[in-house]
C-alpha cells in the first residue's frame, strides 16, 4: 500500500514537471510581431490603436490593412432607430489632410481588460469629417468638438459605408 502511495506520487510529480517543462518552452517559443501604431483623440486624450482590416479596398490600401469586403455587412440599414444596437461605433476621419489623427467615439475605459465601457468596439463606421474653409481647420480632439465645429457652419460630416477593424491598444507608449 506504501509502495502504491509512493509510486502515485512520483507520478504526479514527474507530470507536473513534465507540463511545466512544456509550458517553458511554449513561452520561449513565442514570435512576435511589429505593427504600425496609429494615434488618435478621444474626448482630448490621445489614444494608440491598430488598423487590421478595412472594407473598401482603397482605404485598405492606404492603411496597408486587409481588405475585408463582408466588413460591410455590419452596416445596418439606415435610417436606423435609436433602439437598433449594432456592432459599429463611430470614428471620424479628416481625408483632406487638415488632421492627421482620426477622433474616436469610444475607447475602452479603463484601458484592458478591467474596462467597464459597454460601448467599446475595435469596428468602426468610418465618418468623413471636411472643413468648409481649410485656412480655418483647427485641431479637433473629441466627438463634441466635431459636433461643435458642424454647429458653428465650420465642417460637414458625412456617413460612409467603409468599416474599419482599429483595436484601441491597452497600453502606452514608453518613451
Amino acid at each position: 500500500m506504501l509502495r502504491q502511495c509512493f509510486l502515485g506520487i512520483i507520478c504526479v510529480f514527474l507530470l507536473a514537471s513534465c507540463s511545466s517543462h512544456s509550458i517553458q518552452d511554449e513561452q520561449s517559443r513565442q514570435a512576435s510581431v511589429s505593427l504600425p501604431l496609429l494615434h488618435g483623440w478621444h474626448e482630448g486624450k490621445e489614444v494608440l490603436y491598430i488598423t487590421t482590416d478595412v472594407s473598401d479596398p482603397a482605404v485598405a490600401k492606404a492603411k496597408n490593412a486587409n481588405y475585408a469586403p463582408r466588413l460591410r455587412d455590419a452596416v445596418p440599414n439606415y435610417p436606423k432607430l435609436p433602439q437598433v444596437k449594432t456592432v459599429l461605433e463611430r470614428v471620424y476621419a479628416f481625408p483632406n489632410q487638415e488632421q492627421a489623427w482620426s477622433v474616436f467615439a469610444s475607447v475602452p475605459e479603463p484601458l484592458g481588460y478591467e474596462s467597464q465601457d459597454t460601448h467599446y468596439s475595435p469596428l468602426w463606421l468610418m465618418y468623413v469629417v471636411v472643413w468648409k474653409d481649410p485656412s480655418k481647420a483647427t485641431e479637433l480632439t473629441s466627438e463634441e468638438a466635431i459636433f461643435a465645429a458642424e454647429d458653428h457652419g465650420l465642417v460637414t460630416i458625412e456617413r460612409t459605408d467603409i468599416v474599419l477593424n482599429c483595436p484601441v491598444i491597452p497600453f502606452s507608449l514608453v518613451e
